[in-house]
């Protein structure tokens, strides 16, 4: 059915829109409604339609955090505001707002163009602004949580705008408060406090190796950034050569007990410090890898013959395949290790 398409103050309607091209791992999906929005001022008008008000709303940012189990059920919805600014700046300390459509590397570059630091760990990470927040984005011993200020936000329900501190957004590991109420905020701007002094961190996942094969022995952020980029682009492939969606699984934390167990008996199982003294992280990366799933192939769902914690679209993949290749090596991981793993994307139109 061809689209229709409607404009109004602030946004644009589009009817039966395709979104093959608005999630990276490329899978086929339809929207009965992509609602468009440039300006967020728009919002309590569009929330007022029964369309927004009454049904299911999807918001999607990149689209690289997600995976179309099947069409979504209702609205779906994208913030197209592209704007960073300087809110505040003391010579040692920034606050910097940005959009929710700001392209998430976009605005770490823009950072460390200005001189500021503390994104540079979380470089190349797919995605916009507006879901940062949202999944708690972390990569490289970094979580996006570390450098929040506030998250301005719309509440569907009111219809009003309300702005909450880092901790009401209560972060955890890839999770905060909107992924447990889904349908009650939309993210419209994100505000970071960066720092001119930076502390770098260096000791994970061979960012520090990385740095000493580059030539650099004293490395500013930016160097960093540029450290964390030639790893992710040797480690993970590019969502628009192969449609993947990043790493595809958590890494489980376990209790000590359960982590020394594991140890005893996988001494080349990597784990790291958890959410505290009491709990460690898992490599799922190393846990799945065990099983034999890298470069694994069904049709064209498949794993990364690099990363075997990315799934692969090799080009006509359902995300309905995607899923039951997914559950397929959470199980064979769960039966021989005992550990459970979970995946990091939204899934729409399926439950894990």
């Amino acid at each position: 059915m061809p689209e229709a398409i409607h404009v109004g103050g602030g946004y644009r309607l589009v009817e039966h829109a395709r979104l093959d091209a608005r999630n990276t791992f490329g899978v086929a999906a339809r929207a009965p409604m992509l609602v468009e929005v440039s300006d967020v001022a728009a919002l309590p008008e569009l929330f007022g339609y029964a369309m927004l008000r009454d049904a299911p709303v999807l918001v999607l940012g990149g689209g690289s955090n997600l995976l179309f189990a099947d069409d979504p059920p209702g609205a779906v919805l994208s913030l197209g505001a592209q704007s960073i600014a300087i809110l505040e700046d003391d010579g040692d300390t920034a606050i910097v707002r940005a959009d929710a459509g700001v392209e998430w590397h976009a605005l770490v570059l823009w950072t460390l163009g200005h001189g500021l630091a503390g994104l540079e760990n979380l470089a190349l990470i797919p995605g916009t602004v507006g879901a940062a927040p949202i999944q708690n984005i972390g990569a490289y011993g970094v979580e996006v949580r570390e450098s929040i200020h506030a998250v301005h936000v719309f509440e569907r329900a009111t219809r009003t705008t309300a702005t909450l501190t880092a901790e009401d957004c209560a972060f955890a590991y890839r999770d905060s408060v909107f992924k447990h109420a889904p349908d009650r905020w939309l993210v419209t701007a994100v505000d970071f406090r960066l720092s001119r002094t930076p502390q770098l961190r260096l000791d994970y996942s061979g960012v520090g190796d990385e740095l000493k094969a580059m030539g650099i022995d004293a490395p500013r952020a930016s160097q960093v950034a540029e450290a964390v980029c030639r790893i992710r682009r040797r480690k993970l492939p590019d969502p628009a050569v192969i449609g993947n969606a990043g790493s595809f699984f958590k890494n489980p934390i376990v209790p000590v007990a359960v982590a020394d167990a594991l140890h005893a008996e996988h001494p080349g199982l990597p784990m790291f410090r958890g959410a505290g003294e009491g709990t460690r992280k898992l490599s799922a990366a190393w846990l799945i890898d065990q099983c034999g799933w890298k470069g694994h192939r069904d049709g064209d769902a498949g794993v990364a013959d690099s990363h075997a914690l990315v799934l692969v679209n090799h080009g006509g993949a359902t995300g309905a395949q995607l899923l039951d290749l997914a559950r397929r090596i959470a199980a064979s991981v769960h039966e021989r290790f005992g550990v459970p793993i979970e995946p990091e994307p939204r899934i729409v139109g399926a439950t894990w």
